[in-house]
Order: C-alpha cells, then sequence, then structure tokens
C-alpha cells in the first residue's frame, strides 16, 4: 500500500515529476556513454601496450633501475635457459601466449650517401614472435588491427624505421613515402664523428667483400659490450609512423640477430629481456608471483617487471580518464540532489494539509518519511533505468555511425566507439548510485514533512 501510494503521489504533478526523471536520466546518459568510452580507451591502450612490451618482462637485475644507460653491459648470458625454465614451467606453460628474447640498444644511424647520421634507438626481435604478439586482442576491439612487424625471419639483414628518422635520413624517395618534404640545403660543418663512422662502415663491407646492394639501407654504429665501436648496415624495408614524434625520429626495429651481431660483436651473444605476452591480463599477478618465486627458489640474479612499470603511460592514462569520469558523475549526482531536493519540497508544501490529515488519523512520523523517501528512491529508479536503456541506445548509435578519433599514442585515426558490451557492473553501478543519491536527496524533505506540528498542517491553506 505504501508504494502504491507514493507511485500514485508522483503521478500527481505529473510535469514536475516528468522533469526530475529527465534530468535524472541525462545524468544517467551522460555516465553510460563516458563510462563506455573510457572503458574502450582502456582497453585500447591496453591492447596496444601489451602488443608492443608484452606483459611481464625478465631483465638482469637492476637493469630497469640503471641498465637503459648502457644495456650491452646488462644483457643475460645463458638466456636461452631461462627461455627454457619459463616455457617448461607447470604453472606458466597454461598462461603463456608468447615468450621471446629482445636486445634494446642505443647507437648512430647514418645514411652516408647523402651525410645525413642521427642517434637512434633500437630494438631487435624475433619476427615470427613479434608478429604473433601483434595480433593479441583478447577484448575483441574492432581497432587497432597491427599490421605485421615488417621483419624478415629468413634475412636479418632487413628493419623498419620511424618515418621521422626515415625522413631525416633521406629515405623518402627509396620507400616511396607521401608527405616527406625534400631536405633543405644546408652549410656542412666538419664532422669528425661522421666520417669515421662513414669510414668503418666502407671498411666492414669491404671486409665482407660482398656485391653492391641496391635497395635502401643505413649503418648503424653502437658501442659493444666491450666499449668498442661496432657497425652494421640494415636494409630498410619499410617506415612506420610512430605515435610520439620523439620515438618516430629515433626508432629502429631490427631482427634479434643483427641486434645482437651490433651490440656484441664477435663475443658472446646476450638478450636484454625475456618478454612474456599471456592470454589474459587477469592472469598477470599470478605469473609474476611465480617468476619470482622461481627466481628467488633458484638464486638467479633477475627480476620480473609488468607492463605497468614498464611503460607509465599506461597508468597515466587510466588515472587521467579515471579522474574525468569521476568529476563527471560527481557534477551530475550534484545536479541530480538538488532537482530531487526541489522536486520533494514542492511536493511537501502541496501536501501540508494532506500530511496533518494522516498524522490526525494515526499516522506516525516514520510512516510519513517513509512514504516520501520511497517517493524519491521511484524517482531515481526509473529515471536511471530510462537514462541508462537510452544511453545503450545511443552508444550503439555511435558505434554505428563511423565517426573517428585520434587515440593517445597512436599515429593513425581509429572508429569512435563506446563499449556496451560486458559493462553489467558499470550499468548497475550507475543505477544503484542515482537511486540512493534520489533517496538521499529527498531525507531533508521528508525530515521537515514528518517534524510538521500535526495542528499547523490542518489549517494549512
Amino acid at each position: 500500500m505504501l508504494f502504491k501510494l507514493a507511485f500514485r503521489n508522483i503521478l500527481r504533478n505529473r510535469r514536475r515529476s516528468v522533469m526530475s526523471i529527465g534530468a535524472i536520466a541525462v545524468g544517467a546518459i551522460a555516465m553510460v556513454l563516458f563510462g563506455g568510452f573510457v572503458a574502450i580507451i582502456i582497453l585500447g591502450v591496453q591492447t596496444d601496450t601489451v602488443r608492443r612490451t608484452g606483459h611481464l618482462a625478465i631483465y638482469r637485475d637492476g637493469y630497469f633501475t640503471f641498465g637503459s644507460g648502457n644495456p650491452a653491459a646488462w644483457g643475460m648470458p645463458g638466456y636461452r635457459d631461462i627461455l627454457d625454465m619459463v616455457k617448461q614451467d607447470p604453472v606458466l606453460a597454461p598462461m603463456i601466449e608468447v615468450v621471446t628474447p629482445t636486445v634494446s640498444l642505443f647507437g648512430i644511424a647514418g645514411n652516408f650517401a647523402v651525410e645525413a647520421s642521427r642517434t637512434f634507438m633500437g630494438a631487435g626481435v624475433v619476427p615470427g614472435d613479434r608478429d604473433t604478439m601483434r595480433r593479441w586482442n583478447p577484448y575483441h576491439l574492432t581497432y587497432n588491427n597491427a599490421a605485421d612487424s615488417g621483419l624478415d625471419g629468413a634475412d636479418p639483414t632487413k628493419g623498419v624505421v620511424g618515418t621521422g628518422l626515415a625522413r631525416i635520413l633521406g629515405l623518402c624517395e627509396a620507400l616511396k613515402l607521401g608527405e616527406c618534404p625534400p631536405p633543405q640545403a644546408k652549410e656542412k660543418p666538419d664532422s669528425p664523428l661522421a666520417t669515421d663512422i662513414a669510414d668503418l662502415a666502407d671498411s666492414e663491407k669491404a671486409a665482407n667483400a660482398e656485391p653492391a646492394d641496391t635497395r635502401p639501407h643505413i649503418d648503424l654504429l653502437a658501442a659493444t659490450a666491450g666499449g668498442a665501436p661496432n657497425v652494421i648496415s640494415m636494409v630498410v624495408t619499410r617506415a612506420d609512423r610512430q605515435g610520439v614524434k620523439e620515438l618516430d625520429d629515433a626508432m629502429v626495429l631490427m631482427h634479434f640477430d643483427l641486434a645482437q651481431q651490433l651490440l656484441y660483436g664477435r663475443g658472446e651473444k646476450r638478450a636484454i629481456a625475456i618478454v612474456l605476452q599471456l592470454h589474459s591480463t587477469s592472469d598477470m599477478p599470478v605469473a609474476k608471483a611465480r617468476i619470482a618465486e622461481v627466481i628467488r627458489a633458484k638464486k638467479l640474479p633477475l627480476e620480473v617487471r609488468d607492463f605497468i612499470e614498464i611503460s607509465p603511460f599506461y597508468g597515466q592514462v587510466t588515472g587521467m580518464f579515471g579522474a574525468i569520469f569521476t568529476f563527471i558523475a560527481s557534477i551530475m549526482g550534484v545536479i541530480v540532489l538538488f532537482t530531487v531536493v526541489n522536486t520533494m519540497g514542492m511536493s511537501v508544501m502541496e501536501r501540508t494539509a494532506e500530511i496533518g490529515t494522516a498524522r490526525a488519523i494515526g499516522l506516525r512520523r516514520g510512516g510519513i518519511r517513509r512514504q516520501f523517501l520511497l517517493e524519491g528512491m521511484i524517482l531515481g529508479a526509473i529515471g536511471a533505468t530510462a537514462g541508462i536503456l537510452l544511453g545503450i541506445g545511443i552508444a550503439i548509435i555511435v558505434n554505428r555511425s563511423g565517426l573517428t578519433w585520434l587515440p593517445p599514442g597512436q599515429s593513425a585515426p581509429s572508429p569512435l566507439a563506446v563499449m556496451v558490451d560486458g559493462m553489467w557492473k558499470l550499468h548497475g553501478g550507475i543505477w544503484i548510485g542515482l537511486m540512493l543519491m534520489t533517496t538521499l536527496a529527498a531525507l531533508l524533505p521528508a525530515n521537515r514533512a514528518a517534524r510538521l506540528p500535526v495542528v499547523d498542517a490542518l489549517r494549512h491553506v
């Protein structure tokens, strides 16, 4: 009976009730759309990060803190034994999608046919493993479909550079890059370093006595683990645009064997990291704990890091969008709060005589309070339900509209999408939150109605 009376009281002034329900629905729509948008951004950034760095990486102990300045000195001897240990572990094996060695290095890249050079940041990867990692897509996103790595497992001399580096080294015409202006004429200062690199490259080619290669190539100089300079030649198969200009102007992706040859020369070949990509991100804490346990048990001088530590950008993006969502939800909550307080306050004023009559025939203050609280809860439930359903409908329309935008850290536009499937936790949280907010908003008018003196309420006109 109390619920029936509360529902009838809402219908007594339909215009005001519709306005209140509309305000609640608008708040729900905003949170559904932005929450789904944030969810798909976070999953997209996670997918891109895991494709690039994997879920976990095993380094020599201390590399993560100090090794980036001199990667060669922090290489892992006997890395193949570590690979076998990970692959054969009964706990880790069912979780692993890919486990692969990588090499990181720095040096100078030069195209001395046009007398151009620049410092580069390189990565050596196993092509087949890299291609498998780039296909990781457990969330079935309709964008971020990565192309192959551009490397050739059968030809370790082939590699890929960033478009900015290709432009700086004068490879635009050879690689048929669009929107690549020709190099500007400039004064050529004496550069002993560039001359030395060119001489080293020429002596290396002469020593190998290979026939001339007409494919676009660059010479890479780096210091070996022993500190001696080493130069190799890499054939550039293509240039890929990176999401960050600094990376685009310096990135060199090469075959793992070629990177080892450059970094270790004729010495013992090592890997800088062992990268693990798992089937599911939810397995990452268990896998990380297991690797740490094995490292401690075998007293190996190794450490394990997850992709959140390796790529701080992921944590920054999730934190930023989480703060924005909280801010928007707070604003919507305040709007709903004041709307319902105003609606219920007006209802109390209009029904003062009715409240006095109810009190006079024996209804206690708690009954009056419960009735107004139930009216606020019903308003919230109707408005939240309508808003969530409308929000889902709008999200479906947006997903089918073909709109695009440029996500953070990417170089190509992606479809503008709002996640709908699997968002029951968000939608349930919005529904419960708005219903609690409207119930709370009705508390102040309900208390005022319950405390009205019976005689004064009966005399109210």
